[in-house]
């Protein structure tokens, strides 16, 4: 049972509170790169609480700032791009993306005034069309050699959505492998063949057996969980007769992603960034081991159901998440569409903005919950104490963290076990740009 105290510590992120302390020694998401184009590539970014300015100067330098002028607080979200920086546009000074101040226009001439301001900056890094921010202290962790971050670009597609949850839960459920087959079932099978970009519409890797039937017929998992040097590895299980068992293996890295299976060509890496205590954004990294991602059909997917400039939901609380009470009792389990998206959606904000966890009562699939839980808390402990943090690799240590290995597939009932890292290597073996890191 969690407490009220353990649900705040845990939940709350703020700048001085332990579990914000802690997210903010690891890397965050802060925008997707397609957000710092046009012709005025800027951006307000609000991260844990904390209000900050992003930008890319005329050279494609990237920088974020706090979003208050050092000189008298005005919103640098609205001040002009130029000159090599960001110029407030409250009395001209400018700043270039290291925070430092290059002019300060109104101030009589040669004045150094300039030389000893600098408002505070953060490194950035752009990968795989995510803009990576790290606002804590000491060094930032080196980033690991995930197949999310050294797949070509043309492999990689980027994309994020706005949930109006706290952080946790939305997590959670990433590391939940028994919902999918009540949350995303599906009363029919579509024709495979068509389920590009979908997930959980595609059929199971060695096997023409729709995932959805698959969900939906054996909703009795056996759930595996054990610890890996990235976070946890999780194994869920579903017997579907003596000779064959359909094998599932997500992962969660530490502190706030998960790595799972798309299909069996794509993965699915993705991060809940807390925007404050009661909203998140996800971003995700959709990588394919086989051809090129179509990024035009992607993109035009997930715009049916998120709405830009804010990448809010169309589908909300405010009009019931387009729920249909004849969908429900014909097409889907929850007769809220078919993006499933959606349906996570659903259950993180229906628990509240910030989920009461001393009403819950977990069950033995919740084990991966539980697991992560007492992760979490530990590292919130040792940063508290000024401890090693997992998952806070060096250049030499990000280098041997590949994979995560995510699979869904079937496999024969003796082979259940090996499953997963064959399947894995036959995958790596048939791609591309993922062979020639065997071979390297």
């Amino acid at each position: 049972m969690i407490s009220a105290e353990q649900n705040e510590l845990m939940t709350r992120v703020g700048h001085g509170t332990p579990a914000g302390n802690l997210l903010r020694r690891y890397w965050q998401p802060v925008a997707l790169s397609e957000e710092l184009t046009g012709p005025r590539p800027l951006k307000p970014v609000q991260l844990m609480g904390q209000h900050f300015v992003l930008f890319r100067d005329e050279t494609g330098r990237v920088g974020l700032l706090d979003r208050d002028c050092p000189h008298r607080g005005a919103d640098l979200a609205y001040g002009r791009l130029e000159s090599g920086g960001l110029r407030c546009a409250f009395h001209g000074w400018l700043f270039d993306a290291t925070g430092q101040c290059m002019e300060t226009p109104a101030e009589p001439a040669g004045s150094r005034l300039c030389s000893r301001i600098k408002q505070g900056a953060y490194p950035v890094v752009e990968k795989s069309g995510i803009v990576f921010a790290y606002i804590g202290e000491g060094e930032p962790p080196a980033f690991a050699d995930f197949d999310c971050f050294v797949a070509p670009d043309s492999h990689t597609f980027a994309f994020k959505g706005l949930w109006e949850c706290n952080w946790l839960q939305a997590l959670e459920v990433g590391m939940d492998p028994a919902h999918a087959s009540f949350l995303h079932r599906f009363y029919e099978d579509e024709d495979t063949s068509e389920s590009y970009g979908k997930q959980f519409r595609g059929a199971s890797a060695d096997s023409k057996m729709a995932i959805t039937q698959v969900l939906r017929e054996y909703d009795r998992p056996e759930i595996r969980v054990q610890p890996a040097p990235h976070g946890m590895q999780l194994t869920t299980l579903r017997k579907l007769s003596d000779e064959q068992t359909h094998v599932r293996v997500t992962n969660v890295v530490f502190p706030q992603a998960f790595v799972i299976p798309m299909s069996s060509e794509m993965t699915i890496s993705q991060w809940h960034v807390p925007v404050d205590d009661t909203h998140c954004y996800w971003y995700a990294i959709f990588t394919s081991f086989t051809g090129p991602v179509d990024k035009k059909q992607m993109r035009e997917q997930r715009l049916q159901t998120i709405e830009l400039p804010l990448y809010t939901s169309r589908k909300n609380k405010r009009n019931e998440y387009g729920y249909s009470v004849d969908e429900q009792l014909n097409k889907t389990y929850t007769g809220m569409g078919e993006d499933i998206n959606v349906h996570d959606q659903w259950a993180c904000e229906s628990m509240g903005p910030i989920q009461d966890r001393t009403r819950e009562h977990l069950g033995t699939t919740d084990k991966g919950i539980t697991l992560y839980r007492r992760i979490l808390v530990k590292a919130i402990e040792a940063a508290q104490a000024g401890e090693p943090l997992p998952m806070q690799p060096n250049a030499e240590e990000a280098g041997a963290l590949t994979g995560p290995p995510s699979i869904d597939g079937v496999s024969t009932a003796e082979g259940a076990d090996a499953y997963c890292e064959q399947a894995d290597l036959a995958r790596r073996r048939g791609s591309d740009w993922a062979s020639a890191r065997l071979s390297a």
